[in-house]
């Protein structure tokens, strides 16, 4: 769609410095990138922190011939973690990952799948957050699909980070429900300000509560993260999260 030829336009461009990095602030919708970033960096380490570290490895799904949102949480958030991104454009991963190859840390650090998402299983099982594109599952029916099967193959505990449609544009994306998070705990969610075409959606692998009852030396411990008692008003966190980063509103288009 027009969205998906603009980004390959831009990495195109940028795809002819000698370090394409340097330069992307060519692209018109950089710094807006940059802000959505941030906020998604802060939301994920609201809830990773009880972890004590940060994600060792993360997977981007959907993340196209220009993969900012990796480049951005690479470069400046997440300096450790290595990024696996998952496109089922194969032009497209030729263009996104020659736009870090000259890049000694992040060449080293992000790595490029062709792959539908649909036949990724047991992979999937080797990260800590896995990022799903708004671009991925253009009709709901599809997009539910997709979460299910993360749902079956993702770690118990692992965060899922989902983009959604909000505003003016949720005609053009299916809009997630939380009820359409089987297999998920929803932890929070976040519409920026009524010109943002993305909300994020932050959710939790639930872990088999069989197996999570008990832990190694026999003793029964209550998994309150597992319990319904344990969801946050939405209304709640909608204002939490405006609160916490109202310069979000100059934000005006992010589809990736």
């Amino acid at each position: 769609m027009a969205w998906g030829h603009l980004e390959a336009h831009f990495s195109t461009i940028l795809g002819s410095f000698p370090n394409p990095l340097h330069h992307l602030n060519q692209f018109p919708y950089y710094s807006n990138y940059l802000k959505l970033s941030r906020l998604e960096f802060h939301i994920l380490t609201e809830h990773y922190s009880a972890f004590g570290q940060a994600p060792k490895r993360l997977a981007f799904v959907g993340s196209g011939p220009l993969p900012l949102t990796s480049i951005v949480l690479a470069s400046y958030h997440l300096k450790d973690t290595i990024f696996h991104n998952y496109d089922i454009d194969s032009s497209a991963n030729s263009m996104a990952s020659h736009l870090v190859s000259s890049d000694s840390d992040l060449s080293q650090r992000m790595v490029f799948h062709t792959a539908n998402i649909m036949d990724v299983t047991d992979e999937l099982k080797g990260y800590d957050v896995v990022f799903l594109a708004a671009l991925v599952g253009m009709d709901i029916d599809e997009k539910v699909k997709v979460i299910d099967h993360l749902a079956k193959y993702m770690a118990p505990g692992a965060l899922l980070m989902l983009r959604s449609a909000h505003g003016a544009r949720v005609f053009l994306y299916p809009v997630v429900e939380p009820q359409q998070l089987q297999g998920f705990q929803l932890l929070s969610v976040f519409h920026p300000d009524d010109d943002v075409i993305n909300s994020v959606v932050i959710s939790r692998k639930i872990a088999d509560p069989v197996n999570n009852d008990h832990d190694d030396d026999g003793h029964h411990h209550h998994h309150h993260e597992l319990g319904i008692q344990s969801f946050m008003p939405l209304s709640c966190k909608y204002c939490e999260f405006q609160a916490f980063n109202n310069p979000l509103g100059q934000m005006k288009m992010i589809d990736n």
